[in-house]
């Protein structure tokens, strides 16, 4: 638990957790096979069931403490299985055709979701919860992801006026904003292959509810721009 924590910010960050949920169900409802529309909520049963689990791990102190263990308990049990998800996904043929299924529009949409996280982040640091570099202060320019895909999606999936080319590179520099987040944000946290931020280290991922963020949004948003790419490839 993050102590004298202002309430609000667990709060939005709660609701933007479940609004990134809900825009995933819907992503997966508006696909254009039947088949994959059905998994709708079977799949967001499973995601919900994953919320709970790392909610229990989280509130029963298993990320927070023995954090000198290797690997870090946040990446091998809330991290790990999310990375391997994915690539089950991509290399098998019916998880290629459940991403395949995807709508385009929706998939950038997923990433309005980056704009509250990155306001609850700045919040995070100014009540010492995570450093500096992983604001838009410091190393984390992910906002600007957040802010320009409904523009991607007006002028690129909805009027035409982006070729699938513009598409495709916003997609691969959103993808290194969040990679380039994601290693901040690891080797910021108290583990033993911590670099930075060592008066002021990422406490928040270790603690409820902030640990949905590696272990849900992060992911969710990953699969999002790797499918999305996949996509705007194979169909050149």
């Amino acid at each position: 638990m993050i102590y004298n924590l202002p309430t609000y910010i667990t709060l939005i960050f709660g609701l933007t957790t479940i609004a990134t949920l809900l825009l995933f169900s819907w992503t997966i409802r508006k696909a254009n096979s039947e088949l994959t529309r059905k998994k709708t909520i079977p799949i967001f049963i499973g995601l919900t069931f994953w919320l709970i689990i790392q909610a229990v791990l989280t509130l029963k102190n298993i990320y927070n403490t023995e954090t000198n263990s290797f690997p870090p308990k946040i990446l091998l049990i809330g991290i790990l299985p999310t990375i391997l998800t994915v690539i089950l996904l991509f290399a098998t043929s019916k998880g290629r055709q459940f991403i395949d299924s995807l709508p385009l529009k929706n998939l950038t949409y997923l990433n309005i979701v980056r704009i509250p996280v990155e306001i609850i982040l700045f919040c995070l640091f100014l009540n010492g919860a995570i450093p500096e570099l992983m604001t838009f202060e410091g190393r984390n320019f992910d906002v600007i992801a957040g802010i320009s895909a409904p523009i991607i999606v007006y002028f690129g999936l909805t009027k035409n006026k982006l070729n699938r080319q513009t598409i495709l590179v916003w997609n691969f520099i959103c993808l290194g904003l969040l990679v380039n987040i994601i290693v901040n944000a690891l080797l910021s946290a108290p583990s033993p292959i911590q670099k930075f931020a060592f008066d002021q280290p990422n406490i928040a991922i270790l603690n409820f509810p902030f640990s949905w963020l590696p272990t849900f949004i992060v992911p969710i948003v990953l699969f999002g721009h790797l499918t999305s790419i996949r996509q705007l490839i194979i169909k050149k």
